[in-house]
């Protein structure tokens, strides 16, 4: 059995990027091959919720987190809704699932003095790597993008006469991002560099290996991970920490949320909202500080 069909609606008419369709097809493969083994089904069309029960309790046993199977049985479930649209079934055995609980992480934001310290640390940066790492750096925190938004960077989305960058989200959602003054020189110095570099293999995208080729997700974790293992002490070190960073320390200046939304590039205040403990911390430091009755 075949998903084309799933997976042209998923990137024809969803917008769903090639990484999220490939994700929903191999889940979709991985639970086919288990009602295989398991039933012996020839077609997941015709399976039942007891059928389904039995896969996800297979994959708690197997040590799976509950956050990831969820995941897997969201795939599942925007299949059977696809099968409901083009009228191959006419139930969804999915319908009246309810979610794994899942523990709320709290991701804890690196904070202003330790993005001053590693910004301070790559300041007097003029190789090609040390100016890039830098950017990457200040263009997370500048902008709150996603690692994979900032890989597929191309030069051509940066617009230093208007002070914007374009971001290709989700969904290949366009949005635009204001460019704070501050890394502007940044952006030219390195454009500076990266055009000297000996050998270029992509002229388009923005980030370079010193190979010339178009830098990698695995890559940019690594830089985050070593330049704020000297300065922090957080267990997670990481590219989304930095988004994170960059969304908790503009709520804690006073920053409207649904404007942060739209720089995030989320698609509803829900999801925003993740982000708001630091700043309801902040704002209880601040008010048990300077509140007259607060001292009594």
């Amino acid at each position: 059995m075949t998903f084309k069909a799933f997976s042209d609606y998923l990137l024809l008419e969803k917008n769903y990027s090639k990484l999220t369709l490939k994700a929903y097809v191999n889940d979709l493969e991985d639970f086919q091959l288990f009602m295989t083994s398991e039933f012996d089904a020839d077609s997941i069309i015709d399976i039942n919720y007891q059928q389904i029960r039995h896969w996800i309790v297979n994959l708690v046993e197997s040590g799976i987190s509950n956050r990831s199977i969820n995941r897997k049985v969201s795939s599942l479930n925007t299949y059977y809704k696809f099968l409901i649209k083009t009228k191959s079934i006419e139930v969804n055995p999915l319908a009246k699932h309810k979610a794994l609980k899942v523990s709320k992480k709290v991701q804890v934001p690196f904070s202003e003095v330790e993005m001053k310290q590693v910004l301070e640390a790559l300041n007097s940066a003029k190789d090609f790597e040390g100016l890039r790492n830098r950017l990457i750096i200040e263009l997370f925190y500048a902008t709150g993008i996603r690692r994979i938004e900032l890989v597929q960077l191309k030069i051509s989305d940066v617009d230093l006469s208007n002070k914007t960058l374009k971001v290709l989200g989700k969904r290949n959602k366009e949005r635009l991002i204001p460019l704070i003054d501050s890394i502007l020189k940044t952006i030219e110095d390195y454009l500076q560099v990266r055009n000297n570099l000996e050998t270029i293999v992509d002229n388009s995208h923005l980030f370079l290996t010193k190979k010339g080729v178009k830098i990698y997700e695995t890559l940019v974790y690594r830089i985050i991970n070593d330049y704020f293992s000297n300065v922090s002490t957080k267990v997670k070190r990481s590219p989304h920490i930095l988004r994170h960073s960059f969304a908790t320390h503009l709520l804690n200046q006073g920053a409207n949320l649904n404007a942060v939304k739209e720089l995030l590039g989320h698609s509803s205040l829900a999801a925003t909202q993740v982000y708001t403990h630091n700043s309801i911390a902040e704002l209880k430091k601040v008010y048990s500080n300077t509140h007259p009755r607060s001292k009594k």
